[in-house]
């Protein structure tokens, strides 16, 4: 087992277990991280965390399967629920799954009660290198994703890498397209590592921007790296680009247009595709979709702030970027299709 502390403002701070079968720790955990509580809300998905045992009188709530389940009614009918069931501020919410159970459960236990202790359970690649740590939590709106949410960090997270086993060979593809990301953040030796070495490292590069910027308000939006042009693409395909392909495509894009910046050279646009390539991942725009409605949904990306915001990588390395020509966009589009 490999543990990564995340280091908070004000002291805070989390650790997220990384190895096979840290799940069977939950009791410990929840006795060590929230020893006041009495009741456990287990949110989950059919099939995926019936067996986890919290160690104290528990219940649990099923979320759908899919990006539609990610909504503000999915928030409403969980709060409902541990209402009837008369949860308190004193008890733990525990969410078992992908990315769309962490920020669904994790946003409602920010919201019940104006705040209930949550822990993580990961079960999916994407999950445990990205949406399960850092304290972001949130629901998609018919114009974008994750525009409606909170920080709240979980209490602690357990990355069972026993369940990366179980995935589909395309849910498998969606973490390896986030994992791709982490390669220009610091991840240079990513190649080198076994799989839980690899999970543990991006989490480590992941906690060290969130200790730095919890909020988001300048070094850890370079975290979307990729996602600019990845969320557009999820919502104009309805969802059937899932995030981590999408990312892919969008890493491959933000190298075109920084090329087209003159903020990076050809070399390095072509090891952007080495890496990419080498999770076998999609470097090219599904057929069937417009620039026009892309660059619309780009400007609705909830890091816009002046325009659209990209974030993209420089002589000074990964950064935001703003004031981008529609042309530029243009070519750097064109260039994936």
């Amino acid at each position: 087992m490999i543990s990564v502390r995340v280091a908070l403002p004000d002291g805070r701070a989390y650790e997220v277990m990384v190895g096979a079968g840290v799940r069977h720790q939950l009791a410990r955990v929840v006795a060590d991280v929230v020893p006041h509580a009495k009741r456990a809300a287990v949110v989950t998905q059919a099939g995926i965390g019936d067996a986890l045992d919290p160690g104290i009188e528990h219940r649990t709530f099923l979320l759908g399967d899919g990006e539609e389940h990610k909504r503000l009614s999915s928030v409403e009918t969980l709060c409902s629920s541990w209402s009837q069931w008369g949860v308190t501020r004193n008890d733990v919410v525990i969410a078992v799954g992908g990315g769309i159970v962490t920020d669904v459960a994790g946003f409602a236990a920010s919201c019940y009660l104006r705040g209930v202790a949550v822990i993580y359970v990961s079960t999916t690649l994407l999950g445990m290198i990205d949406a399960a740590v850092g304290g972001k939590t949130g629901v998609n709106l018919v114009e974008g994703k994750n525009l409606v949410g909170a920080f709240w960090q979980p209490s602690a997270v357990l990355c069972d890498t026993e369940f990366l086993d179980t995935l589909s060979e395309r849910e498998r593809q969606c973490g390896l397209g986030e994992m791709a990301k982490y390669h220009f953040l610091g991840g240079a030796d990513l190649d080198e590592l076994p799989l839980e070495q690899r999970v543990a490292r991006c989490v480590e590069l992941k906690a060290a921007m969130v200790a730095t910027d919890e909020r988001e308000s300048g070094v850890r939006a370079t975290l979307n790296y990729g996602h600019t042009l990845a969320h557009a693409l999820e919502i104009h395909t309805h969802h059937d680009m899932r995030h981590g392909e999408a990312v892919a495509v969008g890493l491959i894009f933000a190298a075109e247009l920084a090329h087209r910046l003159g903020r990076i050279d050809a070399v390095r646009v072509a090891e952007h595709r080495r890496v990419v390539g080498g999770y076998n991942l999609a470097m090219t725009l599904p057929s069937g979709v417009d620039d026009d409605t892309l660059v619309m949904l780009m400007g609705r990306d909830k890091k816009a702030v002046d325009g659209i915001t990209f974030v993209l990588d420089g002589p000074r390395g990964v950064e935001q970027v703003t004031g981008v020509a529609r042309s530029d966009i243009d070519a750097a589009l064109a260039a994936l299709r």
